[in-house]
């Protein structure tokens, strides 16, 4: 037993700002997508990236299936794409994922990656899906959505 409370750990690791994330995947019954912010480059090569998910999730079990998914940076105004996948269902946004490459992929994203699952690692109460890259778009106008400390932000540009 560690000695410390999970919900302390949680609000500690809340106060990192981090970019918010799209991941996706394609399975038989189809589309599929939620918003995290456990995401992160691991390797420039071969080109890696990894996602950290719930044993409790059901996206989780939809990329084991797949072994593919997914990854799209949301830019500094789609926090009501954010809150959709986040599970607050918008209507408008019900068909706004494209294909990338056989995979679903949110429009207009500060960046986009498209992997192959090369390998899982279980780490505690989570999985990391470490994911081959074979295809990446980036907007380089775009500003990022960050996420900290429970509310979403943008990037402060300095004079």
């Amino acid at each position: 037993m560690s000695g410390i409370d999970p919900r302390d750990l949680r609000n500690a690791c809340g106060g990192f700002a981090t970019g918010v994330t799209v991941i996706t995947t394609r399975t038989e019954t189809g589309d599929h997508g939620m918003t995290a912010n456990a995401f992160m480059s691991v390797s420039l090569d071969p080109p890696l990236i990894t996602v950290s998910l719930d044993h409790k999730s059901k996206m989780r079990d939809r990329i084991r299936a797949s072994g593919r998914y997914a990854v799209s940076v949301l830019a500094h105004d789609m926090e009501h794409v954010a809150w959709h996948f986040a599970g607050r269902h918008n209507a408008d946004l019900a068909t706004i994922l494209e294909d990338r490459h056989g995979l679903p992929v949110v429009p207009n994203a500060a960046a986009t990656f498209v992997t192959e699952v090369a390998q899982e690692v279980e780490a505690g109460d989570h999985t990391l899906f470490i994911g081959r890259v074979l295809h990446l778009e980036r907007r380089d106008d775009s500003e990022p959505l960050l996420f900290c400390s429970g509310k979403f932000g943008r990037v402060a540009v300095a004079d």
